[in-house]
């Protein structure tokens, strides 16, 4: 089932950057929703927005390092999806146009807690906002064998995609 949800207003901020665990991946990880959409338009990708708390979510960091650290992962997300790092930091600054763009997407998608990864897609709407599809939300894999958190992570990220409507 797709939903579209408008946002009045996404401020454009900053420039595209890796996350730091992710930095030797060759990942790239936009921070601005407008790269992020232009992107996934150029691309024909979904966007893949983790929302995060970098620097006191302790599960965040675990799906990091478990998950988009490994291998596999970084070869499905090069293939299948743009990548955007929705940041709700405490101890690390961030501006107030990107704090208010990762809120506002935050309310849009009504995420209530980190990690959350949501895969979805977007259209500029006339008033300067996005439109949003919402294709599925995943976490942090639980139940999965250790060692094998990114298998489950792709088989269910998979899962969404494949439903994805054309």
């Amino acid at each position: 089932m797709k939903f579209i949800f408008f946002i009045a207003f996404l401020a454009t901020v900053g420039t595209a950057q890796a996350t730091a665990s992710n930095e030797g991946s060759g990942l790239k990880w936009y921070t601005d929703l407008d790269e992020a959409h232009n992107e996934s338009n150029k691309s024909d990708k979904p966007i893949f927005g983790f929302f995060t708390g970098s620097d006191w979510c302790g599960w965040c960091i675990k799906l990091q390092k478990e998950v988009f650290a490994k291998q596999a992962f970084i070869d499905w997300a090069k293939e299948k999806v743009i990548l955007l790092e929705l940041d709700f930091p405490k101890r690390t600054a961030q501006s107030p146009e990107q704090r208010q763009q990762n809120q506002n997407l935050q309310r849009a998608l009504n995420v209530n807690g980190y990690p959350t990864v949501w895969l979805f897609t977007s259209k500029k709407t006339d008033t300067g906002g996005f439109a949003l599809g919402r294709i599925g939300k995943l976490g942090y894999p639980r139940g999965a064998e250790k060692g094998k958190e990114e298998v489950k992570f792709l088989a269910d990220a998979n899962k969404l995609l494949a439903a994805m409507p054309k």
